[in-house]
């Protein structure tokens, strides 16, 4: 039985001990930007701070690009891109999710150098030069995969969950893409959270409101769009806790996904080009290496402009072998986005309008996204706001992430921040089609969750259907032109069973529910399906409650029930707890089954997302052997240059002094040997062979490193173990001492002399093992190995120092208590101990040891 409980006890420490670091886990936070990415950890004893990258800069350039078999990140990507255009990709936000045939995905070929093709679920593929493809989830899950080995390394141990930010205007199609790519990386989506509500949490962090709420717009110009959000904050109370809280309510956005940083670069790169072709009279728009260049060049002219009002664009050999330089003014780059002056203040009109709400009502508009330091845009924002209604007061790159990840750390229990609850909406409105309940007959739509409908909410459609059927989600018009307006097919099957069970029991015209269910991440999907027929009651009781209307055969035909509503969110709960109840106890209810079907266009298949992740798996473990096989050789080579520097060097250095001619020949020809094969073979061998080459060589040179090593050391080993000699010869002189006074005085010793003598024979066994070593060792020479080990004599003197000092840290023997006899005069017995003779003279030993 005891071994038993040991062994529950075990498992239960085990299963804690996991558990409770799971629940200690870090979460990354991501803003995946179209051409910069943010990244955030939060941990527990790490500091709450933006991402560094190996270059510690707080930003990373969304870039993958292979230099022939080398994989390249960030700045690093970027940079190489005008060498090798096919083999760089950027700007990928773009295609995500995105159909081959469609518009973005035509403007996505305008602004880069990379060669596309069609997958087989008509999305896009980049392809290399060497003609490998890659999906666009797989290059984004590289970048994703980047960052979480930087955060791991921050942390010091795996990283599973994100959270990342997405514009508020993803379709489902781009947010199954990321959430993909996520899964892929090897990654857990712990939430998508739009990227304006990320602002707006940041913006509250470190502020507080009163219950009236304040109306603010988080206007974010990025480099693929330009968004607006209205949100409010106020302070609210738990009704339960009576703790306060931040309450953020998103109430209305608008978007331009046209208008942003990468049409400006657009713009500029069309200026240049049209300033080389009208001075060198050569097109160069069919150039890859070229035109890669010159979108480089208009994005550092775009920074330039931003503070001056001019720039020189200078680029040498751009194409033909022609340096290229031409001056471009503000003015110049103004005209020619003199369309897209209106268009930057049109999201803000277009939040206020969802939103129900005029610009009186607004207390500021906060900046935010890289794009908004460019003159033009502030230009039209304060044009179109007021100057004093413009706020500059978050950081404009980092404000997302960092906003993301206090949202993310307010899902978990394991940090205590600021209670900030957030209520986000969608912004396009999702139908339900289904054919009527003669097939055939017609198609009926539904806009089961309109624009403004806010995350978590729960519809309920109810059906008078006898045979499985199909419902539908979609969108009611294109969002993008070539993008499908289908989400996905709710396959809802096993009625006619059900309707034909609940019938047997005594059913009233039973109908079929299912609820459409928006997660707060965004995707919508149908959660569940039930068959329910009011059972009916012949008793008395029934028929008369039934009288007085309790119950009825009047169904409607959709019930619309919204969580985000307070009233209707316990009526939701107790119908999904009473659908959650056992047949045995809730006769009405029938659990359905529900099978999803998705277009070719939607998330992939779990075949898929496992291919792509051992295939970026196996990308992984080879650029980690050619890194370790670099590292080998590397290592190789340094090493032969220090043996020949150690042989070329004079005869009075420590590796001369203590090696033999004879060794330093056979090490000489061994080294012209590896030397050799190194370049002959070097660049062709494998890992192995490259440290078996070098474990050659240094079992050579170790015998010589070990004599100056031991010639080195060998005097503060000697005096370590003199010392413990002294001290333990001093410890036996003053403890016999103590033992005779102690015996005198008629108390306990600390030691017997047993103890003692087993000491002093220990002591005089090591005293001459040392003796006799030293004498070897005097005789030894410098190129001989040593005749006594200093690790040895470190054991040994630390086997007299152990036993030694378990003497000296004993505790003085108590001493018992005399009981007091009958025959004292004065009645009483003294409780204090009496002090022998010669205990204040007693040594006090070496306590200090």
């Amino acid at each position: 039985m005891p071994c038993i409980s040991l062994r529950k006890a075990v498992t239960f420490f085990v299963l804690f001990a996991a558990i409770f670091e799971s629940s200690l886990a870090s979460i990354l936070a991501v803003d995946y930007g179209s051409d910069w990415i943010k990244a955030s950890l939060m941990k527990p004893g790490v500091p709450f701070d933006v991402l560094l990258n190996k270059d510690s800069k707080r930003k990373i350039q969304s870039s993958v690009a292979w230099k022939k078999d080398e994989r390249l990140f960030g700045s690093d990507a970027a940079n190489i891109a005008s060498r090798f255009p096919q083999d760089a990709f950027s700007s990928l936000k773009y295609l995500q999710g995105a159909p081959f045939n469609s518009d973005i995905v035509t403007y996505f070929t305008s602004i880069s150098t990379a060669q596309i093709s069609e997958t087989d679920r008509k999305t896009v593929a980049l392809k290399q030069s060497d003609g490998t493809e890659w999906s666009t989830e797989e290059l984004i899950a590289m970048q994703l995969s980047y960052i979480k080995k930087l955060a791991e390394d921050l942390a010091g141990e795996s990283v599973h969950e994100v959270i990342l930010t997405v514009p508020p205007y993803f379709s489902q199609l781009e947010r199954d893409s990321i959430a993909d790519a996520i899964e892929i990386a090897g990654l857990r989506t712990l939430a998508l959270v739009n990227d304006g509500t990320a602002v707006a949490v940041n913006y509250a962090m470190t502020r507080t409101f009163s219950t009236t709420p304040e109306y603010h717009v988080i206007y974010d110009a990025g480099a693929s769009s330009t968004r607006a959000t209205v949100v409010s904050f106020a302070a609210a109370e738990d009704s339960k806790t009576k703790a306060s809280y931040t309450q953020i309510n998103v109430l209305g956005v608008g978007h331009d996904r046209n208008t942003g940083g990468t049409e400006l670069d657009l713009r500029l790169r069309d200026i240049l080009i049209d300033s080389f072709m009208s001075k060198h009279r050569r097109d160069i728009r069919k150039d890859r290496r070229a035109m890669a260049k010159l979108w480089k060049e208009a994005g550092r002219v775009k920074a330039i402009l931003s503070a001056n009002s001019d720039a020189t664009s200078t680029v040498e050999s751009v194409a033909f072998d022609i340096d290229f330089k031409t001056k471009v003014t503000r003015s110049e780059f103004e005209d020619a986005c003199k369309d897209l002056h209106s268009r930057f203040a049109r999201p803000i009109y277009d939040a206020l309008a969802n939103a129900e709400l005029s610009l009186a009502n607004i207390s500021s508009v906060i900046l935010t996204g890289g794009n908004s330091r460019t003159p033009m845009v502030q230009t039209a924002v304060k044009a179109a706001v007021g100057e004093d209604r413009i706020a500059l007061n978050v950081n404009a790159d980092e404000s997302a992430v960092l906003g993301a990840a206090l949202y993310g750390a307010s899902l978990s229990r394991q940090f205590k921040t600021k209670d900030i609850r957030v209520t986000d909406v969608l912004i396009h409105d999702i139908q339900a089609s289904y054919f009527a309940s003669n097939p055939g007959t017609r198609t009926i739509h539904t806009t089961v969750l309109p624009a403004g409908s806010k995350h978590g909410a729960r519809k309920t459609l109810t059906f008078k259907r006898k045979e499985d059927f199909s419902v539908i989600l979609n969108y009611p018009n294109e969002l993008m032109s070539g993008f499908p307006r289908e989400i996905l097919e709710a396959k809802i099957l096993g009625i006619t069973e059900a309707i034909d069970n609940l019938t047997e029991r005594g059913a009233v015209d039973p109908v079929i529910k299912a609820t459409v269910v928006l997660s707060e991440s965004g995707f919508v999907s149908v959660g569940d399906a039930i068959a329910y027929g009011e059972i009916k009651d012949d008793s008395i009781t029934g028929k008369l409650k039934g009288l007085f209307g309790g119950g009825g055969d009047q169904v409607p035909l959709e019930t619309d029930v919204d969580e985000g509503a307070p009233k209707d969110e316990k009526i939701e709960k107790d119908k999904k707890d009473k659908a959650k109840k056992p047949l045995g106890k809730d006769q009405n209810t029938i659990p359905l089954e529900i099978e999803i079907v998705y277009n070719s266009q939607g998330p992939l298949s779990l075949v898929a997302k496992r291919a792509a992740r051992e295939r970026l798996r196996a990308l992984d473990n080879m650029e980690m052997s050619r890194q370790l096989r670099e590292e080998a050789h590397n290592t190789l080579e340094g090493y032969l240059y220090k043996l020949r520097d150690l042989l070329d060097d004079g005869p009075e250095t420590p590796f001369m002094k203590c090696s033999q001619s004879s060794e330093r020949q056979t090490l000489s020809h061994k080294l012209s040997e590896t030397i050799a094969w190194l370049h002959d073979e070097g660049d062709t061998a494998d890992t192995v062979q490259l440290w078996e080459k070098r474990s050659v060589l240094e079992t050579l040179e170790k015998p010589i490193v070990h004599r100056y090593k031991e010639i080195e050391s060998f005097p503060q080993a000697l005096n370590n173990s003199q010392k413990w000699n002294w001290s333990t010869r001093l410890f036996l002189t003053q403890a016999r001492e103590n033992i005779t006074a102690d015996a005198i005085a008629g108390v306990p010793s600390k030691w017997t002399p047993q103890e003692l003598d087993a000491l002093e024979k220990a002591l005089k066994e090591h005293e001459s093992w040392l003796h006799d070593g030293v004498e070897r060792q005097k005789r030894t020479k410098m190129n001989e190995d040593p005749a006594i080990e200093t690790k040895d004599m470190q054991q040994r003197a630390k086997t007299l120092e152990q036993h030694l000092q378990r003497l000296v840290r004993r505790k003085v023997p108590k001493v018992k208590k005399t009981p007091a006899k009958s025959g004292d005069t004065d009645g009483s017995s003294s409780t204090e101990p009496t002090q022998a003779p010669g205990d204040s003279d007693r040594q006090p030993g070496h306590d200090e040891l």
